[in-house]
């Protein structure tokens, strides 16, 4: 049996990868800060979870709630990071950007970090991150949160080129999701939603295949290469 470890997984993209995995004979430690989600979640198949229930943003503390999970676990083939937060903000705020910034690169880089060296040291294994088709370019409505998406799509990117060039069995996954129907896909202007189990299903087709980098759904891949070529001078206008 495999072993892997969602973070993030109470609710949203994260709690429907943590499903399709258990149905696919993985055993899952799940994370998330609230531990009434998490036990909810194992009521559904309790052998099949073990829970772990930690805030991201507790940086110092994040290697022992790790090192202790995979402990339970046994050991880990892979992690997924789903953790995230942003929101649309019409005036700027320090605070918010701040929650945003302490969530999705404090506590993405000493997550992925943490996950990195420790396949590192095993001499294997995948690490695969929720990014966000919002960090390729900036955002005027969540302009924190589209600056700590592409943090984190450079971040996965120069750990894909470190894992290569020490020759590490170490796979590296960034899926870049457009608008799936969970609290984050606010606003009038959202449009080609996703259901959660369909982006779930797509991910998990991806890890199968150890892609490198993944659009969610497959259509926001078209669109991506469009954002990357748009002038700058017309993009600031739409």
């Amino acid at each position: 049996m495999k072993k892997a470890i969602v973070i993030g997984a109470t609710s949203g993209i994260g709690r429907g990868i943590a499903r399709i995995l258990v149905d696919n004979d993985y055993q899952v430690g799940i994370t998330g800060r609230r531990t009434e989600l998490l036990d909810e979640i194992k009521k559904e198949k309790p052998g099949s979870y073990i829970t772990s229930a930690f805030d991201v943003k507790d940086f110092e503390n994040i290697p022992s709630y790790l090192n202790e999970l995979t402990q339970r676990l046994g050991r880990i083939d892979l992690l997924i990071l789903c953790s995230g937060v942003g929101e649309r903000m019409n005036d700027l705020d320090f605070w918010k950007d701040k929650n945003i910034l302490d969530t999705n690169v404090l506590g993405f880089t000493a997550i992925v970090n943490w996950a990195f060296n420790r396949f590192r040291q095993e001499g294997s294994g995948h690490l695969a991150a929720i990014s966000s088709v919002a960090g390729l370019r900036g955002n005027r409505w969540a302009p924190s949160y589209s600056a700590s998406k592409a943090y984190q799509i450079n971040y996965l990117e120069g750990l894909r080129q470190r894992a290569r060039k020490m020759k590490l069995s170490v796979c590296i996954t960034d899926i870049r999701p457009g608008f799936v129907d969970t609290v984050m896909a606010q606003g009038d202007d959202v449009f080609w939603v996703a259901p959660v189990e369909k982006a779930a299903r797509q991910i998990y087709r991806a890890l199968l295949a150890k892609r490198k980098v993944v659009y969610v759904t497959r259509r926001w891949g078209l669109l991506a290469q469009v954002m990357k070529i748009i002038p700058s001078w017309i993009y600031e206008r739409i």
